[in-house]
């Protein structure tokens, strides 16, 4: 078999009998509208209402975390990041 840079565009794959379930029915966009704006608006407005970050603050966190003058344990942030999450293992 010799194999070539030619494009596989022109192969179909047809469905075969009693393979997995038809994908849902695709909703029309009107529903998708509506339901775009009972829920994702008020979602919406909660993020617009929130503060953007303060680059100059996360820059001056960095700077002192890298100088040794912000104190950081690593066994500790490890313990909270396990009690939050539940030791899963």
């Amino acid at each position: 078999m010799k194999i070539t840079g030619a494009s596989t565009s022109s192969i179909t794959i047809a469905p075969q009998a009693g393979g997995p379930a038809a994908a849902p029915a695709v909703v029309p966009s009107s529903a998708n509208e509506a339901l775009e704006s009972s829920v994702l608006q008020p979602a919406q407005g909660a993020l617009k209402a929130l503060p953007d970050f303060d680059a100059a603050k996360v820059a001056e966190l960095r700077d002192a975390l890298q100088k040794g003058e912000l104190p950081f344990d690593a066994g500790r942030l490890a313990g909270l990041i396990q009690r939050f999450h539940g030791s899963q293992g």
